[in-house]
């Protein structure tokens, strides 16, 4: 599962460096955007982020079964994505929001829109303040923590008890592989049009219908070695279905492209295909992890330390090298060699200069330097 991790997160890094070419809404744009890019990120978006929230998951029951109970569970989670979270709303993310402003006209330096401006809330140069922009995901799983380990300080023998029973019963014949897929394309279908598709950690309903289920998924899979088998037989299947799913998502992404709305009709196909498509895709990446990657190597623990911080500081960075090496006009293979060179060598830095100083360490996601 660790490289699994340290895969989705360095796919996200090179996703993120495409989206500044992809003709789709982002923070900042190359003056000419590329179709070409649609297909393959059309592929890439139905599933990336609910594995991300499924390997958080699973990463989640490890650090449960090695605590002294439901409290300091939830206290070493609220330590390792609270602290970075408040650290990097307060200095990672103002240098992103500085350049979003810029690009709508606003007048001053960082220095005086991060000591006045950026503390403000509401709108302001048409972006909304307060923000924690790419960082939303370390709220969400901070959130699903806290309220996981709730509620197993409340009942948390009948809580796993009831994962171990709904693991068993999933595990018979083909109902991980269909069951999931009704559960997630009903609630997704049942919220399209009710709820405003927006991030928000008390707006994104349709956000957290998939990710909330997709993270105790991982939760109860590494309490339940028992249901590796299922998922290993049923894995053919599954990617078979993520190849369908995936189909309506690029008809409709290229039909459709950018900011323009499908018929409803449409809609629906896209929405429920995109979930169907991340949990199929989820159980084919968990069995090729769990099959092929499932061994240990000297470069396996540093890559997944460094995961955290390279998300922390991966999206500012391709911003602010986006932000000063568009105007240069290099052409587009050059600006993603630099782009991703560039975001790559910040975030070598930060981890590797971070974390030999101790105090640092928290700030960014890493555990305390022991003694």
């Amino acid at each position: 599962m660790d490289w699994l991790r340290i895969a989705a997160f360095g796919l996200l890094i090179v996703y993120h460096v495409a989206m500044v070419f992809a003709p789709w809404d982002w923070v900042i744009h190359t003056p000419q955007s590329y179709a070409v890019l649609v297909p393959p990120m059309a592929l890439l978006t139905p599933w990336r982020l609910p594995l991300l929230f499924a390997v958080s998951g699973y990463a989640s029951r490890k650090l449960y079964d090695r605590s002294a109970g439901p409290v300091a569970f939830g206290r070493s989670r609220a330590e390792r994505l609270l602290v970075p979270l408040a650290f990097g709303m307060a200095v990672i993310v103002p240098l992103e929001m500085w350049v979003r402003v810029m690009e709508t006209g606003y007048p001053h330096g960082y220095l005086r829109f991060w000591t006045v401006d950026y503390w403000r809330t509401g709108t302001f140069y048409g972006r909304e303040f307060p923000s924690w922009e790419h960082l939303w995901f370390v709220a969400y799983l901070a959130a699903y923590s806290l309220l996981l380990a709730g509620a197993l300080a409340l009942g948390g023998a009948r809580i796993l008890a009831a994962m171990d029973r709904a693991v068993a019963w999933l595990a018979t014949g083909r109902r991980l592989l269909w069951v999931p897929i009704g559960v997630l394309a009903a609630m997704r279908l049942a919220l399209l049009f009710v709820v405003p598709e927006r991030q928000g950690l008390f707006s994104d309903w349709a956000g957290h219908a998939q990710f909330l289920l997709m993270f105790l998924f991982g939760f109860a899979l590494a309490g339940a070695p028992g249901l590796w088998p299922t998922i290993h037989r049923n894995w053919k299947a599954a990617l078979a279905i993520a190849a369908l799913a995936g189909l309506p998502v690029v008809a409709t992404e290229m039909i459709w492209p950018g900011s323009a709305v499908p018929p409803h009709a449409i809609m629906a196909i896209d929405r429920a295909c995109r979930v169907t498509m991340a949990w199929t895709m989820i159980l084919t990446l968990f069995h090729i992890a769990e099959t092929w990657w499932n061994r240990d190597h000297k470069w396996r623990k540093p890559l997944a330390e460094a995961v955290f911080p390279f998300y922390i500081i991966h999206h500012t960075a391709i911003v602010l090298i986006a932000w000063y090496t568009l105007p240069l006009n290099l052409g587009p293979f050059t600006e993603f060699a630099l782009l991703l060179s560039g975001t790559m060598a910040a975030c070598i830095a930060v981890y590797l200069i971070g974390g030999r100083i101790g105090w640092f360490r928290p700030l960014i996601g890493l555990a305390p330097k022991r003694a």
